[in-house]
């Protein structure tokens, strides 16, 4: 079973307002739920077990922002609940003429399908969420400005680490001063569009850097380097980020 995690500081002390129903599940909680479902084989412990309380401590110092010291926000006995909710599409425990719970949301499924053949993109993935919150860099980050579309099949917190790293203005500059000095204009690396050569002066430099590295791969404090940026047109950009799952460089061409 998985141990308390390092740095995490107990949100649960606070008074909760009164009986407002809680926010729905995010992307990243169930994430980080399912790898636990999974490490249980799907029999999870008790809902007074230290897992389960270990759990809901991390999930209560993930979501922050949102939980606001309320003492009722993904307590033992509704992370306990949303464990069970995943068993009703567990083909393990379904063979044995068992249901879960059945009365869940859609983002349950959506998670479940996406990750439940994938299992090692999954531990990675929730590893990586564990790492980037404990550090202090997820958290840091802010939501900024969103939109429909951003969130990746990795979860938010992951999505808002890539944006905040392919936005380091210095590593930006860097990167378009070496593609300049190798190839004499700043194309995008997808469909070839030159600011420059289409708008004149006012194009030049103008062009947005794409962070290429996969999220699950995304490490606490790691330095991105120049190899891990693809300069990109706007349009090639928000076509990477338009929907679930986020296209690479490569996909995005077969499609043009």
């Amino acid at each position: 079973m998985r141990s308390a995690a390092p740095g995490v500081v107990p949100l649960l002390s606070a008074p909760s307002k009164a009986s407002s129903r809680n926010p729905a599940w995010t992307r990243d909680e169930l994430i980080v739920t399912l790898d636990f479902y999974f490490d249980c084989k799907g029999n999870p412990p008790a809902k007074t077990s230290d897992e389960i309380r270990d759990l809901s401590l991390f999930l209560n110092h993930m979501s922050a922002r949102t939980a606001a010291g309320a003492k009722d926000f993904r307590n033992p006995n509704g992370v306990y609940m949303k464990l069970m909710n995943f068993r009703r599409f567990d083909p393990v425990f379904s063979s044995q003429g068992k249901v879960g719970l059945q009365r869940g949301g859609k983002s349950e499924e959506e998670v479940w399908n996406h990750y439940g053949s994938r299992r090692r993109e999954l531990k990675d993935t929730a590893a990586a969420i564990r790492a980037l919150v404990e550090s202090g860099e997820a958290l840091a980050t802010s939501p900024g400005d969103e939109q429909e579309g951003d969130e990746a099949e990795e979860g938010n917190l992951l999505s808002r680490v890539h944006k905040y790293r392919e936005r380091n203005r210095k590593l930006v500059q860097k990167k378009k001063a070496k593609v300049l000095k190798e190839k004499g204009a700043l194309a995008c690396e997808v469909c070839k569009f030159d600011f420059q050569a289409t708008y004149g002066e006012r194009g030049s430099g103008f062009i947005e850097a794409y962070h290429t590295r996969p999220l699950h791969t995304l490490k606490a404090g790691a330095t991105t380097k120049l190899d891990d940026l693809a300069l990109v047109c706007a349009n090639c950009h928000r076509m990477i980020h338009a929907k679930r799952p986020w296209l690479s460089l490569v996909e995005l061409q077969e499609v043009l």
